[in-house]
């Protein structure tokens, strides 16, 4: 018996999705592999009709593999922000998507940072009581709450979803409960450490730091300074500026303050203030020998 021969638009329609392989694959001519999807999607009409039926899973695989096509297509030109609506003139409704069709489409927009694009088209497929009779449904589910809603921070909307889907047996809706939670608070730690008030919180250790590392530096400039007035009636005529100013960047490198730690800034700011306070309690009059005729 000869094999039955396809009707002439999914026939059509396969010819045409062979050539935009080629032209993907190959050639890596983008745009004419759009093209050819386009025409082969216009050449199948509406389809033999929702369900199974004579032609339906060929009709249903060549519509399917056009778009996969297509969508890698426009993806290659960066033209991504398209994909979803292209693919909706052909499917029209998101709950009609095919589970590969809508998998790619997840991945594309959480590949691009823009998750948000899938939420409403995802929960809607994800809603459709037909489509939780697939056996790609548990998975889709999976990789829609990884790439999208826990992403998003949407941890509600992901348990709701989870509880309510009678899809999924009690141990594997505890294990997506528990993977829920975990993200949740990998999240709220996240915004504890990012929040303005966190470096705040860090300011009495630094204070503190800051106190002994001041208390040092004036303990030495005292002593200095007894030191200088001792031996003035000898060395008047010393540079007190600059030997002031060497011992302080000594006293920099002894306490090994790192300048390219961002902590490191405020201690040498307020210490070069510092600085100039002591240096000025230093310049003030020091008993200097009379000057003999």
């Amino acid at each position: 018996a000869e094999p039955p021969a396809w009707a002439p638009g999914p026939a059509q329609a396969a010819a045409l999705l062979e050539e935009a392989a080629d032209l993907l694959v190959l050639h890596r001519d983008f745009a004419a592999a759009v093209e050819r999807c386009e025409a082969g999607c216009d050449s199948l009409g509406p389809g033999p009709g929702p369900g199974p039926g004579p032609g339906h899973e060929s009709f249903a695989e060549v519509k399917c593999s056009l778009c996969v096509v297509g969508i890698q297509a426009l993806a290659e030109m960066n033209r991504w922000r398209e994909v979803l609506s292209w693919v909706l003139q052909y499917y029209h409704v998101p709950e009609h998507l095919p589970p590969k069709v809508l998998e790619l489409c997840i991945l594309l927009y959480s590949k691009v940072r823009e998750p948000q694009v899938m939420l409403e088209v995802g929960s809607s497929w994800l809603g459709s009581p037909a489509n939780q009779r697939l056996p790609e449904f548990g998975s889709l589910l999976e990789l829609y709450l990884a790439q999208v809603l826990l992403p998003l921070g949407r941890f509600g909307a992901a348990e709701e979803l989870v509880r309510g889907c009678s899809a999924l047996d009690s141990e594997r809706r505890l294990q997506l409960l528990g993977t829920i939670g975990d993200s949740r608070c990998r999240w709220a730690r996240r915004e504890e450490e990012t929040r303005p008030g966190a470096e705040e919180r860090q300011d009495p250790a630094t204070e503190t730091l800051l106190g002994v590392l001041s208390q040092k530096l004036l303990t030495m400039l005292t002593l200095l300074r007894r030191a200088l007035r001792s031996m003035s009636n000898h060395f008047y005529l010393l540079p007190y500026k600059k030997m002031l100013l060497a011992t302080f960047l000594l006293y920099l490198v002894v306490v090994r303050l790192d300048p390219a730690s961002p902590t490191s800034l405020p201690f040498i700011y307020k210490l070069v203030q510092l600085f100039r306070q002591a240096w000025a309690a230093v310049l003030s009059p020091i008993h200097r020998p009379p000057i003999r005729d």
